[in-house]
C-alpha cells in the first residue's frame, strides 16, 4: 500500500487546505464573493459607457432586453431615458402598459411615446402621412435628448428625478430600427446621430426584421433576436404582463 501523508490521514487538514483554495477563488472574483444583495438607489455615475447596442430580429424580446438594461442601469443609480417609436397602441393591446408603470416606479429611469396609433404598412385604417409625422417628431426628440446629453458631465451623477433634457447616462431608442426600416426616417440620420453621441453616453437602439446594415460599422454590440416558434402565428393575440 502506498504511503499516506498527515494530510491524507487527517479530514480536518483536508478541509483546511480546501477552505484556503475556495477563500483564495472568492477573493478575486468581483465583490470579493460577497453574495449580492438589496440596497437603496443613489445617484451615481458608471464608469465605462459609451457603447452602441443594436437589437433586431423578428423575435420576440428586442425591447424587452433594451428594458431589462434599463432597469440594470437605473438600479445603478445611472439616469435611463426610453423613447419610443411606433408604439401609440393598436386594438390588440389595452390602454394599460405594464412597463410604463414599473419604469414610473423606478427612480431615474423615465420613458415617452411618439408612436401613432395602428401599425405603419398594415392597412389597419391608420393614417400612414399621420405614422411618417409622429416618426419624425421621434426623431427630431432623439436629437433634442442627445443634445442634453453633449451638454452634461456624464461622469459625474445626474438628478434621478431630473428632466431628460438634462442628460442621461443610457438613452434608448425604442423601435427607431423598424422606422428607419420603413422609410419613415432616414437611416443616414441615424448613422449621424450615433456619430454625434457624447463618448459617455450608452446609447440602444431597437426594431425591424431586417438586418440594419447601415449601422453594422457603427455599433459595438450587434444581437439578432431570432424567432423559432412564436405563439402569434399560432393566432394567439398579445397578452397583458407580457407582451404590454
Amino acid at each position: 500500500m502506498a504511503p499516506h501523508d498527515d494530510a491524507d490521514r487527517d479530514p480536518a487538514a483536508n478541509s483546511d487546505q480546501s477552505d484556503a483554495g475556495r477563500t483564495g477563488i472568492l477573493e478575486n472574483t468581483p465583490g470579493g464573493g460577497e453574495q449580492p444583495v438589496a440596497r437603496a438607489i443613489e445617484a451615481d455615475a458608471p464608469e465605462e459607457f459609451g457603447l452602441v447596442q443594436v437589437w433586431w430580429g423578428d423575435g420576440k424580446g428586442k425591447t424587452t432586453a433594451a428594458m431589462g438594461m434599463g432597469m440594470r442601469a437605473a438600479g445603478n443609480g445611472f439616469r435611463v431615458h426610453m423613447l419610443q417609436f411606433m408604439k401609440g397602441g393598436a386594438s390588440s393591446v389595452e390602454a394599460v402598459r405594464g412597463e410604463y408603470n414599473a419604469i414610473a416606479a423606478l427612480p431615474g429611469f423615465s420613458y415617452e411615446n411618439l408612436g401613432h396609433y395602428g401599425w405603419h404598412g398594415m392597412a389597419d385604417g391608420s393614417d400612414e402621412a399621420a405614422h411618417e409625422r409622429e416618426a419624425q417628431a421621434g426623431f427630431e426628440r432623439a436629437r433634442e435628448l442627445l443634445e442634453g446629453a453633449l451638454a452634461a458631465d456624464l461622469e459625474s451623477s445626474l438628478a434621478l428625478d431630473g428632466e431628460p433634457d438634462a442628460g442621461v447616462h443610457m438613452l434608448i431608442l425604442d423601435e427607431i430600427l423598424y422606422a428607419a426600416d420603413r422609410g419613415l426616417i432616414d437611416p443616414e440620420a441615424v448613422r449621424a446621430l450615433i456619430d454625434d453621441k457624447p463618448d459617455g453616453l450608452e446609447l440602444v437602439l431597437t426594431g425591424s426584421h431586417a438586418e440594419p446594415s447601415y449601422l453594422l460599422d457603427r455599433a459595438d454590440l450587434v444581437s439578432e433576436v431570432r424567432k423559432d416558434t412564436h405563439p402569434i402565428d399560432a393566432g394567439q393575440r398579445a397578452r397583458r404582463g407580457t407582451e404590454y
